[in-house]
């Protein structure tokens, strides 16, 4: 209690997540007392000292390759002449150029930026609502963390010790399922508002832009295509995304040049180093806890409510809901998969699919106040307040809470691709 008291208030204090951890963690060690300080690095540095963690880089900085290179603009003048034409378009055109943005970046906060920076300004001169606008942005741009190539699903396939590649493909199907129930939305609304679609786009114009995102399209097919058919590790094909970048933004569409890349360079390693320091300071806080066998106690409090699966993912969505609206999701990774995912097991859940479940709460939190990270990135874009967006917001947070609910209870969704 000492702990999480602390923690919050430094939350509160809005002390940085990595930091905040760090220090409450440093509070849990002098608590202890017999453990020496010198633990602290040692234990950050075991953290992040792990072959399958090196995709977080190389996909991070694979995204702002794609994005830089003018992939995500191609993408969204495809997406935009597929269904630009029907009643909320460009609202449609956002949720499915998040999905296949996605596919390429792998981070929800990069996937809504990329996105949000083309689409919100454009759907504000069509007349669309500027907390609408933001509205769709953020809850598609969530897709960025479960559509895979993922780089949460990495991080819960080292602790969990399951099959990146089986997280890969689990991640597919409610990646498409967001994507549908977030579109039908939109169009609903738009419907109601009077929100138009475009001119009628030409045969000719379709194929124009579906030429021209041709490239970015078939980036997801050749590393996905290359992990399940044993050419390259999930960590390679990290690797080869970036050369794929390189070779398309700077050869092909030649959107950048050498001169370019030292910049595209420094903005991937501050991505990087923010998520592997939270890595580091939540790893130390988790095994604190596992030290104190805390996971046994709150493993023998929630059986001794219900030893039913389904009660037990209940309380697990709850709780994770609320996690994901104060935590980044990579910290509560950290900390919570050693703590439910052993429960969970035990009560005959698949890994694979707990990890689905996990992941698509906390994605969750990224739309929800008080620090969704895809609702600062949309709202700094539109020029609002968050306290605005709230309304628009909530008919899509309801959908997304009857997608977890559809997520968790019918496991196929998950698995039947794994």
């Amino acid at each position: 209690m000492i702990l999480l008291i602390s923690l919050l208030l430094l939350f509160a204090l809005s002390v940085p997540i990595a930091v905040a951890l760090g220090l409450v963690s440093l509070l849990g060690l002098i608590m202890i007392g017999d453990v020496p300080l010198t633990l602290v690095s040692q234990r950050m540095v075991t953290a992040v000292n792990s072959f399958p963690l090196l995709a977080v880089p190389f996909f991070i900085l694979a995204g702002h390759l794609m994005e830089r290179g003018g992939l995500s603009r191609r993408l969204i003048e495809f997406v935009s002449a597929l269904v630009g034409t029907l009643s909320g378009g460009l609202a449609l055109a956002a949720v499915l150029t998040c999905m296949f943005f996605a596919a390429i970046s792998g981070s929800s906060a990069a996937t809504a930026a990329a996105v949000g920076a083309v689409l919100i300004p454009a759907m504000q001169e069509k007349g669309y609502a500027k907390e609408f606008s933001s509205a769709v942005v953020a809850s598609s741009g969530e897709m960025g963390v479960i559509i895979p190539p993922s780089i949460p699903m990495i991080l819960y396939g080292v602790l969990a010790s399951v099959s990146i590649g089986d997280m890969f493909l689990a991640g597919i199907y409610p990646g498409i399922l967001v994507a549908g129930s977030v579109m039908l939305v939109a169009y609903y609304i738009s419907r109601r508002r009077g929100y138009k679609g475009n001119a009628e786009v030409s045969f000719a114009h379709l194929l124009r832009s579906f030429g021209g995102a041709l490239l970015a399209l078939l980036m997801p097919f050749i590393i996905l295509g290359g992990i399940y058919g044993g050419v390259f590790t999930p960590t390679e094909a990290a690797v080869v995304a970036v050369v794929y970048g390189l070779v398309v933004g700077g050869l092909v569409y030649r959107e950048f040049n050498l001169k370019d890349i030292p910049e595209i360079l420094v903005q991937s390693a501050r991505t990087t180093s923010v998520i592997m320091v939270i890595i580091a300071s939540a790893s130390l806080l988790g095994w604190i806890l596992t030290r104190e066998q805390m996971p046994q106690a709150i493993a023998g409090a929630v059986l001794g409510l219900s030893e039913s699966p389904l009660v037990y993912l209940l309380l697990v969505n709850i709780l994770l809901l609320i996690v994901g609206m104060f935590f980044e999701s990579s910290a509560a990774l950290v900390i919570l998969t050693p703590i439910l995912l052993p429960i969970a097991t035990s009560l005959g859940i698949d890994p694979v699919h707990f990890g689905v479940i996990m992941i698509v709460n906390l994605a969750v939190g990224m739309v929800t106040p008080p620090l969704g990270v895809n609702l600062f990135i949309t709202c700094n874009i539109a020029g609002i307040g968050i306290e605005t967006i709230t309304r628009s917001l909530l008919p899509f947070f309801v959908v997304l809470i009857l997608d977890i609910l559809i997520i968790t209870y019918v496991p196929a969704i998950s698995l039947s691709l794994p």
